[in-house]
């Protein structure tokens, strides 16, 4: 997002903080924000009306309230009141604010039930998986595929393997493509929980797999470098050969051997 829409966003962030803080069930906030979020999908029309800027902020939210009071609880109506009062760059940042809240929303009930290193663990890694299958990401990536069959599959893969949290957003994520991969809603929302705890995320990629005293060091310096915590997603690579390749905050840090056999041809190529 940019301009206005990023400004907006922030703001929208801070309230669901509030809204979290006192005595709203995060479980049906996210659930409540994901079905407003189809709805905005799904209703270009009423998208544009209650995003754009031009239009009173008063009426844009007297609007939403009377399309949505009843149908979802007080501490949803209220986010989704604030999100149309503010101001958006264009009419999918909206759609894409409410979706972020939901996510968030379920963020805290993992935060609140101790398995948010869970959670992150396992949206990176089933995100891997998909990646890694392109018949299983197209299934289930695909829109027009029976939304029952994608919950039947989603079962006997996931089912009894990951926590509660991990499955409501991989169901969300491939019942509500938005455009996306699978692999790449997983990303964003796994991003979105690291943000949550102020925490980076570091793609590392390696030849062998990382000791825990290794992982330890390695987070321990990464979070010296960028002032955060940060969560460690290891991938074993064959193209490694040796050495390690972090992805973090938008930069490599390469210190692999076929990056450095690569830089050497480079230079013997010159």
């Amino acid at each position: 997002m940019r301009g206005s829409s990023r400004a907006s966003l922030t703001v929208a962030k801070e309230r669901l903080t509030q809204t979290l803080a006192g005595d709203a069930d995060p479980g049906q906030l996210g659930d409540e924000l994901f079905g407003v979020t189809a709805l905005l999908d799904s209703e270009a029309g009423l998208r544009r009306t209650l995003s754009d800027p031009t239009r009173d902020a008063r009426a844009k939210v007297g609007l939403a309230q009377g399309l949505l009071s009843g149908r979802i609880g007080a501490p949803a109506l209220d986010l989704v009141s604030a999100l149309v009062a503010e101001r958006w760059s264009g009419s999918a940042d909206l759609a894409d604010a409410c979706e972020q809240l939901a996510v968030l929303a379920f963020v805290e009930v993992a935060e609140r039930d101790g398995s948010l290193d869970d959670v992150e663990d396992e949206l990176f890694r089933f995100g891997r998986v998909v990646n890694a299958q392109p018949e299983l990401r197209i299934a289930l990536s695909d829109p027009f595929f029976p939304a029952e069959r994608k919950r039947a599959l989603l079962n006997a893969l996931l089912g009894g393997k990951v926590t509660g949290t991990t499955m409501r957003l991989v169901t969300q994520a491939a019942l509500a493509p938005r455009g996306r991969t699978l692999d790449a809603s997983l990303d964003e929302f796994a991003h979105l929980a690291a943000e949550r705890r102020e925490r980076l995320m570091a793609e590392v990629h390696v030849a062998v797999a990382l000791t825990a005293d290794q992982r330890g060091r390695l987070r321990a310096a990464l979070a010296a470098a960028y002032g955060h915590d940060v969560q460690l997603n290891v991938v074993l690579d064959p193209q490694v050969i040796g050495g390690i390749s972090v992805q973090i905050a938008g930069e490599i840090i390469d210190g692999s051997t076929a990056s450095r056999l690569a830089e050497l041809r480079r230079r013997l190529a010159a």
